[in-house]
């Protein structure tokens, strides 16, 4: 990858700034350059080149009582004058509204975030605003508890904010084993319930992605790294690699939310209502551990060994029970 590529911040990762940035400015006009990127723990130079581009941001027809308005004086202050239109209150439509309460919902109850009293009372607001004949069941929903806190979540955190290459001892769902890594950590993202890490595993010289709550141990390394452009959410939750197997399943009906959880690379609808599946799997271990769960619900088409597995690890589930 090219230096050039590394240094190229991602849309997501400028949408993300302003849109804490702006606000601020706009609530403290004439703040310095250098105090509000050392505020946003930013380099300067960076928040200038994103204020550059926020003065084409706007709605159509793009006029110049359409766009946002952003000066940075001769002292180094920024100044920001909003488009007409965002004065405007914000109105969304039912299934917006419905929409932005569920995730919120979602986030309100992510295992390792803060308390955020803002966004209980912004959904409070939301909810009767929607009332129980839009919400229906959607009233009924309630945060899981999120259990223990994620310990090495706040280090895992400092350590992408710092480019800081770190060791880990990590437990790998795949081999359900442990093992120490050297990483470097450059996007911590929420998916699916979830904190991950996409980072880059050294030993291997390859991209991976960790569960970061299964992370035993954070160690600095006292090395600092060069970000690569990593993905972080949004992304898929599997990397392939050429060391991928072609796992092929039968889903029966009550087993097909396998197919909308993993990763697949092709699914085939079948008169009966159950679900042929292809999908990608490093090991076969964790997709053996996967369909003692689904028991008779899914059947394994190919490879052969996996059926071997299945087999042996509930031979050896049985004897430890009996145990």
């Amino acid at each position: 990858m090219s230096e050039r590529k590394r240094r190229l911040p991602k849309t997501a990762e400028r949408l993300g700034r302003m849109l804490v940035v702006v606000p601020y400015v706009v609530q403290h006009p004439g703040s310095e350059l250098s105090e509000v990127a050392g505020l946003f723990d930013m380099p300067a130079d960076q928040l200038r080149r994103d204020l550059d581009l926020l003065f084409m941001s706007g709605l159509p027809p793009y006029g110049p009582g359409d766009l946002i308005e952003v000066e940075v004086d001769e002292d180094e202050r920024i100044w920001i004058s909003m488009a007409a239109h965002f004065a405007r209150p914000l109105r969304m439509s039912r299934s917006e509204a419905l929409a932005l309460y569920l995730r919120g919902t979602e986030l309100l109850g992510t295992a390792g975030l803060p308390d955020a009293p803002a966004l209980e009372s912004a959904l409070d607001k939301l909810r009767t605003s929607l009332g129980p004949e839009t919400l229906g069941n959607a009233e009924r929903i309630e945060m899981a508890d999120p259990g223990a806190p994620i310990e090495a979540l706040g280090p895992i955190r400092d350590a992408a904010r710092e480019r800081l290459r770190v060791g880990v001892d990590y437990f790998a769902h795949s081999s359900a084993e442990w093992s120490s890594r050297v990483i470097d950590p450059e996007e911590v993202f929420v998916a699916l319930g979830h904190w991950y890490v996409a980072a880059w595993d050294v030993a291997v010289d390859a991209e991976r992605l960790f569960r970061v709550d299964r992370i035993r141990r954070v160690e600095p390394t006292g090395e600092r790294f060069s970000p690569r452009g990593l993905e972080g959410a949004g992304r898929s939750l599997y990397t392939p690699t050429d060391e991928d197997v072609s796992v092929r399943l039968r889903l029966a009906p009550a087993a097909r939310w396998i197919a909308e959880y993993y990763a697949t690379t092709s699914e085939q609808e079948r008169a009966d209502g159950s679900l042929d599946i292809t999908l990608p799997a490093r090991a076969l271990g964790w997709v053996a551990r996967l369909l003692l769960r689904v028991a008779t619900d899914a059947t394994v088409l190919e490879p052969p060994e996996l059926t071997a597995q299945v087999v042996a690890l509930a031979r050896t589930t049985r004897d430890r029970y009996r145990g």
